[in-house]
């Protein structure tokens, strides 16, 4: 026999997002591992109006709905949490890490926020180690041109990864993108009194993808 204890009413503004047409496609977005930015209007100003709400409705599932400083929202699973999850490889963390560091650009705003797959490749090849960038598609990778043109898929599906995430979003042809400001996820260590890009760079040549406990963070959910 199902409860009719009144101490379990949700809340009303709690029952007024989660009636609202948007909400089940966007509770979809954040279990699959997506992060809401500006950019997506409607479902970033739903999450802004309703975020106390709606944080109390995810810790139901032993989830944190995170509001970032910077501005977007996404789903952390607790160690307790059903919510599966997958960790990005190596390279996904470093491509990450440089689309922060061409965030945080001039360029940015000289191409308003447009960038090519070429260009991130370009700093990539730039800004990391090749011998080190080659290792993570193939141990005994040793520089050939097939080895080359590996790296290039791997980034190419490195981006499709993170645009899944809301980390970037297409722009006209499928090699032309915006950045979003979620990509400050693989910022999180860097949030100091030191110039954030300078600090960005140095982790990327200095290899380091990730530092401390963000590692955990950087994931994706898995459906």
């Amino acid at each position: 026999m199902l409860s009719t204890n009144t101490d379990l009413a949700l809340d009303p503004r709690l029952v007024q997002a989660i009636a609202n047409p948007l909400f089940p496609a966007l509770d979809n977005q954040l279990r699959a591992g997506r992060h809401i930015s500006a950019d997506e209007l409607e479902q970033h100003s739903l999450l802004q109006e309703y975020y106390p709400e709606l944080e109390a409705f995810y810790q139901r599932y032993h989830v944190e709905l995170v509001r970032a400083p910077e501005g977007f929202y996404y789903l952390r699973p607790r160690s307790t949490s059903e919510l599966g999850t997958s960790i990005l490889s190596e390279l996904e963390m470093l491509v990450g890490k440089v689309l922060c560091y061409l965030y945080l650009s001039p360029d940015r705003l000289i191409n308003e926020g447009v960038f090519s797959l070429l260009d991130l490749q370009e700093e990539v090849l730039t800004l990391a180690n090749e011998a080190a960038l080659l290792r993570m598609v193939n141990q005994r990778a040793g520089g050939s041109d097939l080895d080359k043109r590996k790296l290039a898929d791997k980034l190419k599906s490195a981006i499709r990864r993170l645009k899944r995430l809301g980390m970037v979003s297409t722009v006209g042809s499928q090699d032309k993108f915006r950045i979003t400001e979620a990509v400050f996820r693989f910022a999180a260590d860097v949030r100091t009194d030191e110039d954030p890009r300078e600090l960005q760079l140095r982790m990327i040549k200095d290899g380091e993808a990730v530092a401390g406990h963000d590692q955990e963070e950087e994931q994706e959910n898995e459906q």
